[in-house]
């Protein structure tokens, strides 16, 4: 050892490396080899000056004292450190014996001690602790407060630390240990880092931000090692001199763990419910702004509208409605009854982006923030056009069936009454002749068998009728056609009816005929039908013709009457369709239905006021023949 010991001084403050330097040198008792500024420094000037003495801060930017000592010590083991901190001891002291300083001075104490406190500590002993001064008339004050101070500090809810500008803490309170999982006296001395949980990239920009670039408060936020779950909010302060340099680091640390896993949660619902909207492919449903103007757009609303989300975002939705319902400015009525009710709900239709319409079901809900404002609407809409049309089918259809159901009660009525006549007459003839057939002379008899015969005929076409529309509707009609040549055939069935009418008059005009391939009965059965009604609802002369037309034939009966009301035409060949004069409506339908069944129709002429049968023509048809 050189008669003067030699020291080195590291403090990050100039002017304290200054001052000590100055006391120091005007002491004599110790030579300044190199002053340095942070812990590398230290390390390198210990490497290099193997000085006897090392006074070295705790608080340094990059490598703080305590961080060095191991590098200090490994340089060179004969150097004797000495810690010179502004922080209080609070189990800082032990923390620097164990890495290997000798002693721990505060920067509180009195300078003109330090060169006997060093040169004691140099040789081995204790330096002596500091007296108190007498305290000054403003002390007590001051003294009082401090105390305050650290009970606010010590009994603080949340976490609270000093650190050095390198991030080691120097003291800590119960909060910060107790969701550390430590004890204080284990967090002093402890690198930050260690309790972020494999975060510890994360520190070196907030000090870097503080120390370089002057910030006055930064915050990071991290889980805890060993503490699954817990997530601290740390709040960095730098505490500095009167220069503005950082002296030290003041952290304040809330658990801020209930408050993330709500966040969570609540991002996660709105994650769930946003791929839910984004997803659903059979609602269109998107956001308007307060004026009207889509703000979102999901693949539902692409889905029903043809619009992909570029096209429609950001255009009023009055798009979306037929241009005379723009004109009449229904869309902002929507908006308006929305804003005044809350929602409002319709169905109408609506114009896709290729102009096609759709029946749509439009709920439109207002949207508001907590605080009440207004900040815009969600609309859900969806295609029902399938549904309208079931609706309207089964509207179509029950009124089908509701009107069959009033014209089989319509017949039943008429077939009641069609049946009372006939039967009736049967009934009382029978009656009489049994009771006065000797009173009654041969004429009389044969009148009464001649009704009853007449009686009998009208129950059978009757019950024909009923039978050939059962057998229709079932399609198991038996047809057996062949070549009938139609003047024969009118003229027979003529004369068959003025025997059951001996007032009718029937009229075969022109001179030609025709052959035509049908049914024989059935064809005797259609134009029955046809003369019947003729001569029920028509009046006398009834003419029938026929007119050949290339491989068809009409035939077509005409009588004198007015013809066929207009209101009734189109329902003339319906089933049970009757006029006010009677009959069950089965004959007209049977006529056209029997036409059908063999290649032909039947119509009605209003111009001509004719009944029209067309029926094919034999492959043989000779139209030169007359009547």
């Amino acid at each position: 050892m050189s008669p003067v010991p030699t020291i080195v001084i590291v403090d990050d403050a100039a002017d304290v490396r200054r001052l000590l330097r100055t006391r120091i040198m005007l002491s004599r008792r110790l030579e300044v080899l190199a002053e340095g500024a942070d812990g590398q420094e230290a390390i390198d000037l210990v490497s290099q000056h193997r000085p006897d003495l090392l006074l070295l801060d705790v608080s340094m930017p990059g490598m703080d004292g305590l961080q060095a000592l191991r590098g200090i010590r490994a340089a060179s083991p004969e150097t004797v450190v000495v810690m010179y901190s502004g922080f209080e001891e609070q189990g800082l002291e032990a923390q620097a014996r164990v890495l290997g300083a000798a002693a721990y001075l505060q920067k509180s104490g009195s300078l003109g001690n330090l060169v006997d406190d060093l040169i004691s500590v140099l040789h081995g002993q204790n330096p002596e602790p500091d007296r108190p001064p007498a305290p000054g008339p403003g002390e007590p004050v001051i003294e009082a407060h401090v105390e305050r101070f650290r009970e606010v500090f010590e009994d603080a809810a949340i976490g609270m630390a000093t650190l050095t500008l390198a991030g080691r803490v120097v003291r800590a309170n119960r909060s910060l240990a107790r969701v550390a999982g430590r004890t204080m006296g284990e967090l002093v001395g402890l690198d930050y880092t260690e309790l972020m949980d494999g975060q510890a990239q994360g520190l070196a920009p907030v000090l870097d931000r503080i120390v370089a670039g002057g910030e006055d408060a930064v915050q990071v936020e991290h889980t805890v090692t060993g503490r699954p779950g817990l997530t601290l909010l740390a709040t960095v302060t730098p505490v500095r001199d009167a220069a503005r340099a950082p002296l030290y680091l003041f952290l304040q640390a809330q658990d801020v763990s209930t408050q993330r896993g709500a966040e969570r949660r609540l991002r996660q619902s709105e994650q769930r419910f946003r791929l839910l909207v984004e997803t659903v492919a059979d609602y269109a449903i998107f956001m308007l702004d307060p004026d009207g103007r889509v703000a979102s757009w999901n693949i539902g609303a692409q889905r029903t509208s043809g619009y992909h989300a570029d096209d429609i975002v950001g255009q009023h939705f009055r798009v979306f409605y037929p241009p005379e319902v723009q004109g009449a400015r229904h869309p902002e009525h929507e908006l308006e009854m929305a804003l005044r009710d809350g929602r409002y709900e319709e169905e109408g239709w609506r114009i896709r982006k290729d102009g096609s319409r759709f029946w749509a079901q439009v709920t439109l809900t207002t949207v508001r923030d907590e605080t009440g404002r207004h900040l815009g609407f969600a609309k859900v809409t969806r295609d029902v056009t399938e549904r309208l049309h079931a609706a309207e089918a089964l509207e179509s259809a029950n009124e089908t069936l509701q009107r069959v159901a009033d014209d089989q009660a319509q017949f039943l009525a008429v077939t009641a009454h069609e049946l009372r006549g006939p039967v009736g007459v049967l009934a009382m003839s029978a009656e009489t002749l049994h009771r006065h057939w000797a009173e009654l002379s041969e004429s009389e008899r044969g009148e009464f068998l001649v009704g009853m015969s007449s009686s009998a005929g009208q129950l059978n076409r009757l019950l024909t009728d009923l039978l050939t529309t059962s057998r229709l509707q079932a399609g198991s009609l038996d047809l057996r056609p062949e070549q009938i040549s139609v003047r024969q055939h009118v003229s027979v069935l003529a004369t068959t009816l003025l025997k059951a009418h001996p007032q009718a008059e029937v009229l075969l005009d022109g001179d030609r005929d025709a052959t035509i391939f049908a049914d024989p009965g059935r064809l005797t059965q259609a134009m029955d039908n046809l003369l019947t009604n003729a001569l029920r609802h028509g009046r006398s002369p009834i003419h029938v013709g026929v007119r050949p037309r290339g491989d068809l034939v009409d035939l077509v009966v005409r009588d004198s009457g007015d013809g066929v009301p207009p209101e009734m035409r189109s329902r003339l060949f319906e089933r049970f369709a009757t006029a006010s004069s009677g009959g069950t409506g089965l004959g007209l339908h049977i006529v056209r239905e029997l036409a059908r069944a063999q290649g032909g129709d039947a119509s009605y002429d209003a111009g001509d006021r004719a009944f029209v049968l067309t029926l094919p023509a034999a492959p043989t048809t000779d139209s030169s023949e007359s009547w």
